[in-house]
């Protein structure tokens, strides 16, 4: 309701002094909204952020893979097994435009580069075509910037692109997608991409990668040891059944 309340406030403002004639030549010109009203509004309406909790973001644009936006929140945002809330988990694009995955899935940023906070951890992830990503220099200065302050940075198959291209972990190791790892390493040099077709996961420093797809299960988890123990990550793998899905057979 209060979010309601603050979008009217606003909304209202731009046509407070509007005139129900329909003669232009003496009714006086519609004021524009007050920028103060315009930008309280819009902080209302961004989801909620605990100070005392890290926060974890989530990177998307069009064409990006639902299994690696889904999976990190998947893992991040169970609580411990008393209920208690152990991380901000927030979706972060370019604009406040709704993104629509590789699979077609339309979802609602959180934040946008603009009005995005410190993170702790950025996760980066792919689209099966990277062109447009890794030519877009927002979406690139972005990573670099929030990169300053982050405790880790986490990218999942493909969006070992935008890592090589920010040049963020240049001398790093760091995994892409199976069958990837030549491309990669042709384009960025300095990283030290390694062995697709073995790794899965690597970490180097705050720098942590996967393979991508539904390994990003694998790199969240482990992120998630080092950030909240083994006990938390047993908790979230129950809750996630992996135990019963590593034993199914068809």
């Amino acid at each position: 309701m209060k979010r309601l309340i603050v979008l009217f406030v606003a909304l209202s403002t731009s046509f407070v002094s509007c005139n129900l004639t329909t003669d232009k030549s003496t009714g006086p010109e519609p004021s524009p909204a007050d920028p103060e009203v315009v930008a309280y509004a819009e902080k209302e309406l961004l989801k909620p952020i605990s100070d005392s909790l890290p926060i974890i973001g989530l990177l998307m644009y069009n064409g990006v893979l639902t299994t690696e936006v889904t999976a990190t929140a998947d893992v991040f945002t169970k609580p411990t097994p008393d209920g208690k809330k152990l991380f901000n988990v927030i979706t972060i694009a370019e604009t406040s435009d709704p993104i629509v995955s590789e699979e077609g899935l339309k979802i609602v940023p959180d934040y946008t580069f603009e009005n995005c906070p410190k993170l702790d951890v950025l996760f980066v992830p792919s689209a099966y075509d990277m062109y447009a990503q890794i030519h877009n220099p927002k979406i690139v200065n972005f990573i670099k910037e929030q990169n300053n302050s982050t405790k880790y940075t986490v990218s999942n198959c493909a969006g070992a692109h935008l890592i090589g291209e920010s040049g963020i972990a240049d001398g790093k190791k760091i995994v892409t997608w199976i069958g990837g790892g030549e491309e990669l390493q042709k384009a960025y040099p300095n990283l030290k991409v390694q062995n697709d077709s073995v790794v899965r996961y690597v970490e180097d420093g705050k720098f942590l990668s996967s393979n991508g797809n539904l390994i990003s299960y694998v790199s969240a988890l482990n992120l998630l040891k080092k950030m909240a123990g083994q006990e938390q990550v047993d908790f979230v793998e129950s809750y996630l059944y992996v135990k019963e899905l590593q034993d199914w057979k068809q």
